[in-house]
């Protein structure tokens, strides 16, 4: 039986959640990075929003806003995705099992201490610069815990994230 690894799934960006959420495939930057060349089918994966992601980050928190399982293994793309202006050379299938309520969640910042992910509590924000963070089994069961009173079926609630998602503006160039 293959290990099953849990992975932050990390969205910065609101237009990204509408994409990952409408196709069910996770998109990555052209950039090396060794946990996306480590993802495999079966993988779970905590979806997470971050504190900027929906544009107001006075009002919002870093959230664990779902859960997925990796659902195909991670290949290049022969044209690049680009979702809020941004390249994306390479991506998986994803299978979403739960998802919170639109601006609902789990909020990260106050399972931190809890977290083995996070061992400088302190800077915890500077490590979901990045689309993955690997996590314990003890964290995984942590973040499960914490979303099973607040998630639901995908199916129930991604209409209202869709419908509620603006494109972001883009600035004219200027001549």
């Amino acid at each position: 039986m293959p290990i099953v690894t849990a992975y932050l799934l990390i969205l910065g960006e609101r237009e990204a959640v509408a994409w990952v959420l409408r196709e069910s495939r996770m998109a990555f930057p052209p950039t090396s990075r060794s946990e996306v060349n480590r993802l495999k089918v079966g993988d779970d994966l905590f979806v997470l929003t971050t504190r900027g992601c929906w544009h107001n980050p006075t009002r919002d928190r870093t959230r664990i806003i779902g859960t997925a399982e990796v659902a195909s293994p991670v290949v290049a793309y022969e044209k690049p995705v680009t979702i809020a202006g941004r390249d994306f050379t390479r991506g998986c299938d994803i299978g979403l099992r739960s998802l919170a309520p639109y601006l609902t969640g789990v909020e990260l910042g106050p399972l931190v201490p809890r977290l083995d992910a996070f061992p400088d509590i302190k800077s915890w924000s500077i490590r979901l610069r990045r689309p993955l963070l690997e996590l314990s089994a003890s964290d995984a069961a942590v973040l499960e815990l914490e979303l099973g009173g607040i998630a639901r079926e995908p199916a129930s609630v991604i209409p209202e994230y869709l419908s509620s998602i603006r494109p972001v503006r883009q600035t004219p160039a200027r001549d």
